[in-house]
């Protein structure tokens, strides 16, 4: 897998944490190996012009996502196809203030919302109540397995 990420913002990403994460997550959801992704964490001013941009809508957000090739997950068995999942923008000062209201570390909220990103990339999405059930039940999946993973490393 090819995963690029940049850090445009003065915050301290843990860039390495949010590779092993999309790895893992991209693996989860049985993405062929060569499939490509770029992250982006921005600013707010830099968010909210992307958000107006591309989804219309005024003032940030906490994540955009950007598909490519239109991939869908692999099944039990095969892998999806390989192609450029797309592009995830993720805006830290935004991730930081709804991790508070959350209750934890900004770091596991720049992760949920990379998780939340692929998913999206790979079609889901959240606008009726079965599709959030879907998507929300396999975010958290993805992380709790993750969280298990780093916490017996």
């Amino acid at each position: 897998m090819s995963i690029e990420i940049s850090n445009e913002t003065e915050w301290p990403v843990d860039q390495d944490r949010v590779l092993r994460l999309a790895e893992f997550a991209m693996d989860a959801m049985r993405l062929h190996p060569n499939t490509d992704l770029y992250l982006r964490f921005v600013d707010l001013e830099t968010m909210t012009d992307l958000h107006v941009r591309h989804m219309d809508e005024p003032g940030p957000t906490d994540v955009l996502s950007f598909p490519m090739d239109e991939l869908l997950p692999g099944d039990n068995l095969s892998v999806a196809p390989e192609g450029i999942l797309g592009d995830i923008v993720i805006c830290p000062d935004f991730a930081e203030e709804q991790a508070k209201k959350a209750g934890h570390p900004a770091m596991n909220e720049m992760l949920l919302l990379t998780t939340h990103g692929i998913l999206h990339l790979l079609g889901f999405d959240h606008a009726e109540p079965d599709e959030e059930k879907q998507m929300f039940g396999l975010q958290n999946e993805i992380l709790n397995k993750f969280y298990q993973l780093e916490s017996a490393a």
